[in-house]
């Protein structure tokens, strides 16, 4: 089974950045910030979708 698209939320972007980056190997790819500055949208990526 592969997973192509979850959405989560969390309180601290840069901890749970941290945790998929280094404990997962996910990339960034994207990053979409609200024009109010209500939410940052984050796209993470595996190597092996790339």
């Amino acid at each position: 089974m592969r997973c192509l698209h979850a959405m989560l939320r969390v309180r601290n972007l840069d901890a749970a950045l941290k945790f998929y980056q280094d404990a997962l190997g996910l990339k960034e790819v994207r990053r979409i910030g609200n024009d109010k500055g209500r939410f940052t949208l984050v796209f993470l990526c595996s190597s092996e979708l790339r």
